[in-house]
């Protein structure tokens, strides 16, 4: 039993296992005992990190129901609070006096150690997500974690072993491969409509800079230290961490040592299209040279404008650039024609692509309508996920590849197999940072 006087998942499995086998006969509860919420097809769930991401995520989960969010954890006991709050009063509704109610944890460690917890959501700051991961891949859990999968390269390769080694179920929050418009342009690229591929276009926006900022006093609902974790220490102020009044943008999206801005921000997405469409999923580029602008002084340091070059084993150039001079989105050029997607909208030339059909004998890529289903029904299957763990390392080591290229300015070669750059001390300690004690891989 669990916390909630209710047989859990994971209890109910174990539990027929050990009486199967001690009668050497399998249990076999009919539907209608339980229906189809029976324990042994609901999925309880933690949620680390509720801020304007995470709490979207529980949103997108509270419509299922066979899951069930019992836990929530948060450094800022206000959103964790204003979490607790929109659990309870979903279940509060449909439940009623049934429902105990939701727990909040402020150390993600107390909610991954908990044994009646089948799965987490993890929508913490990027310098955020490897650790929590990591921790819950450990202690038995299935993960859906906002993109980008891991703050530097060596994260990604740690986290994707882990999952690998505990046999986890993982969703990268890569929505995009769960969208039809963008499974079409794939497919029609993968299956030669454009002709031989060799141009890839990128485009996506940038962030400003701002004005150096004042130290001010943490807030009292505020656990300051642990949201900086593995970062350097540095003085609070608003803009560095999140709005205290709201759940708008919150600052550290643009600052350098929580993430790289938006080539892992909206590069994570597009460039994972582009891998994609290219079936490159599961290597890299062979050469990466970028420029960018940065910041010459203030609190927000990630690049602003930027153009970085890839090239691939095979001759097909990706070419990344803000929007200014890139249009949003993805465009495959081939010597037959293009094809150009991006949210909601997609084109090609010759117009008659757009109304192929995938013939039976073709190749047709895995096929999701509901990005976060996917994940639930995967947990269940022990099926791979849209985008499992192993693709979302490479999308994001293209994206911090990217980052690397701008901040060096030089070219750069890399050996995909290996995970490293040829002959490039420089570079090659650009793959991980060090962590602030008490914090390691």
């Amino acid at each position: 039993m669990n916390r909630k006087g209710t047989i859990n998942r994971r209890t109910f499995l174990q539990c027929s296992a050990w009486v199967g086998g001690a009668a050497t006969v399998p249990i076999i509860v009919p539907a209608s005992v339980f229906g189809a919420e029976a324990p042994s097809n609901r999925i309880t769930m933690g949620c680390i990190g509720t801020g304007r991401m995470g709490q979207g995520d529980m949103k997108d989960v509270l419509r299922f129901g066979d899951v069930q969010i019992i836990a929530v954890c948060d450094v800022d006991s206000k959103r964790a609070k204003d979490a607790q709050t929109l659990v309870n009063n979903h279940y509060g509704k449909s439940l009623g006096q049934a429902w105990k109610g939701c727990d909040i944890h402020g150390d993600f460690r107390d909610l991954v150690a908990r044994t009646d917890i089948d799965a987490v959501m993890i929508g913490t700051p990027d310098h955020w997500h490897t650790l929590p991961a990591m921790a819950a891949a450990k202690a038995g859990k299935d993960i859906f974690i906002q993109k980008p999968l891991t703050l530097t390269i060596k994260e990604g390769r740690a986290l994707s072993n882990a999952v690998k080694r505990y046999g986890r179920i993982l969703q990268v929050g890569s929505q995009q491969r769960s969208d039809d418009k963008f499974r079409l342009a794939c497919e029609l690229v993968r299956n030669g409509r454009v002709g031989k591929l060799h141009t890839v276009k990128v485009g996506f926006d940038t962030d400003p800079g701002c004005e150096p900022q004042p130290e001010m006093p943490v807030p009292a609902n505020l656990d300051y230290t642990m949201w900086l974790g593995q970062a350097p220490l540095a003085p609070y102020t608003e803009m560095r961490v999140h709005p205290q009044n709201d759940y708008g943008r919150p600052g550290w999206l643009r600052i350098s040592a929580y993430g790289h801005g938006m080539i892992t921000g909206w590069g994570s997405h597009h460039l994972d299209i582009a891998q994609w469409g290219m079936d490159t999923e599961l290597t890299g580029p062979s050469e990466i040279e970028g420029q960018a602008v940065f910041p010459k002084e203030g609190l927000w340091d990630v690049h602003g404008d930027f153009r970085i070059e890839y090239t691939y084993g095979n001759g097909v150039k990706v070419i990344a650039m803000d929007n200014k001079r890139n249009q949003q989105g993805v465009v495959f050029e081939g010597s037959n024609g293009w094809v150009y997607v991006r949210r909601g909208f997609i084109d090609a030339q010759p117009k008659s692509l757009l109304n192929e059909k995938i013939g039976p004998n073709e190749l047709h890529l895995y096929r999701s309508s509901d990005h976060k289903r996917n994940w639930i029904e995967c947990i269940k299957t022990r099926q791979e996920t849209i985008a499992p763990v192993e693709i979302g390392h490479r999308s994001c080591t293209v994206c911090l590849l990217g980052s690397i290229a701008m901040k060096l300015g030089r070219k750069l070669k890399w050996d995909p197999a290996k995970e490293e750059f040829l002959d490039d001390t420089v570079a090659n300690h650009m793959l991980a940072r060090s962590m602030r004690a008490p914090w390691k891989l």
